[in-house]
């Protein structure tokens, strides 16, 4: 039987949740004020980069006049040059749903990182302590070597993003092993925004160019001054790319054409993760998705 959207785990006084994924540049920041506005709830983002200060044309973060309109939670909440987790952010994002309902709002989740979401909405328990010398190994191992280890203990690649070292040396450690019964958070809906793939990749060229105009260069160049390349946060889609303009091998539009190309590479791991999982009904209208969220929210009287 499939799993109904509100099956639940233990969790005493859960308040409802609405949860509104889906690809890169498909619109869920806009559809989440908009539910935000209209079940007066507020926004916690589930993304890996605009968890960082000071990139923010890069990431696509909500502007200032976004977050003044709605609350936005866990944006801007580590320097660049500090390490951020999944684990880290399930611990957070469940303070705030806290304290969002002790305030009689309701939280809202947004975001395209689909193991955040998926921390969250099917309490991942985390191993809080590697094996450091084995850890050493790893890291002493080029990417060759890791990419013949994982066939070599027949780790599943699928929802992997082999591109990055430090995913892929925590899949090794972890075996490969991922929850098997996944049981959703309780009073839980799972709503997904998924645009046909030429209108997103438009989109994506339209934001990237936009991005451009914005100042991004700049942005990149302010944050290498201050941090270096060599940080986790520098290695997101876009900011890499930069790095041959700014170091005169590549001309400003060879550096914007690889950021697009990213960014629809990324939008295909995000989609390709985010459909394994039954408990998501998708819209191709963001009208739709809206509506459905508004009426979620309302047939729990939430009131505090």
């Amino acid at each position: 039987m499939k799993q109904d959207l509100n099956t639940k785990y233990q969790i005493p006084n859960t308040p409802p949740l609405v949860v509104i994924v889906g690809e890169t540049a498909s619109g869920k920041t806009k559809a989440g004020i908009e539910v935000a506005q209209r079940i007066n709830g507020e926004i916690i983002c589930a993304d890996s980069r605009t968890v960082y200060k000071y990139m923010n044309v890069g990431t696509a973060k909500p502007t200032d006049s976004e977050q003044k309109l709605i609350q936005h939670h866990l944006i801007d909440v580590v320097e660049p040059n500090q390490k951020f987790s999944a684990a880290k952010f399930k611990s957070l994002a469940e303070k705030c749903i806290q304290d969002i309902q002790k305030r009689g709002k309701i939280p809202i989740v947004v975001g395209g990182t689909g193991l955040y979401v998926d921390a969250l909405l099917y309490n991942f328990q985390f191993n809080t302590r590697p094996d450091e010398a084995y850890r050493a190994q790893l890291l002493q191992m080029n990417d060759a070597e890791l990419t013949t280890l994982l066939h070599t203990k027949n780790i599943d690649i699928t929802h992997l993003n082999t591109k990055n070292r430090r995913h892929v040396i925590r899949a090794i450690e972890r075996e490969g092993e991922v929850p098997q019964d996944m049981i959703l958070r309780e009073n839980t809906i799972i709503l997904g925004l998924r645009l046909e793939r030429n209108v997103l990749k438009s989109r994506i060229r339209k934001r990237v160019e936009q991005m451009f105009v914005d100042g991004f260069v700049d942005e990149v160049a302010q944050l290498v001054k201050m941090y270096g390349w060599e940080n986790e946060s520098m290695s997101g889609i876009g900011y890499r790319v930069v790095r041959g303009y700014l170091e005169g091998s590549a001309t400003p539009e060879e550096a914007k054409e690889a950021f697009i190309r990213r960014d629809i590479s990324l939008a295909k791991r995000q989609r390709t993760w985010f459909k394994r999982n039954p408990n998501i009904k998708w819209f191709d209208d963001a009208g739709l998705l809206i509506d459905k969220a508004v009426e979620f929210a309302d047939g729990f009287n939430y009131n505090n």
